[in-house]
C-alpha cells in the first residue's frame, strides 16, 4: 500500500510549512488526487487519519479531490476525458493516449490555527 508512503510525504510537507511560516495545527487539509494519479482515495485517507495524533494533523478535516484525468489522443487529435489510465479514447478506440492532467497528487490548501 504505497498511500501509506504518501501520507507520510504529506505530513512531511505540512510540518515543514507549520516550521517555515509558524502554525500548530492543520484544522482542514484539502487535497487533490487525480484518476490517473494511480492513488487509492480511501486507502490515502485511512492513512493520513492513522498516522495524524499527535502531530499538527491530528483533528483536521480532510478532503480528498478527484478530478478527471484527461489525455491527447495521438490519432485523432482531441483531448478527452478519462476515468481510468486503461480507458480508450470515446471517440476511435485508440489507446494511444498521451496523459495531460489528472496524474497529480498535490495539496490545494490548508486551514490552519496559529500558535
Amino acid at each position: 500500500m504505497h498511500e501509506a508512503s504518501l501520507a507520510g510525504g504529506i505530513l512531511k510537507l505540512v510540518e515543514d510549512a507549520a516550521r517555515r511560516e509558524n502554525f500548530r495545527r492543520v484544522t482542514s487539509i484539502r487535497l487533490e488526487a487525480g484518476r490517473l494519479a494511480g492513488v487509492e482515495v480511501r486507502a490515502l485517507r485511512f492513512a493520513l487519519e492513522a498516522i495524524a495524533p499527535a502531530t499538527c494533523l491530528q483533528g483536521a478535516r480532510i478532503e480528498i479531490d478527484e478530478p478527471p484525468g484527461t489525455a491527447w489522443c495521438l490519432p485523432c487529435g482531441v483531448s478527452v476525458t478519462l476515468s481510468r489510465r486503461d480507458e480508450a479514447c470515446p471517440h476511435c478506440g485508440s489507446h494511444h493516449l498521451q496523459p495531460t492532467g489528472g496524474c497529480e497528487l498535490r495539496v490545494v490548501e490548508m486551514q490552519v490555527e496559529d500558535p
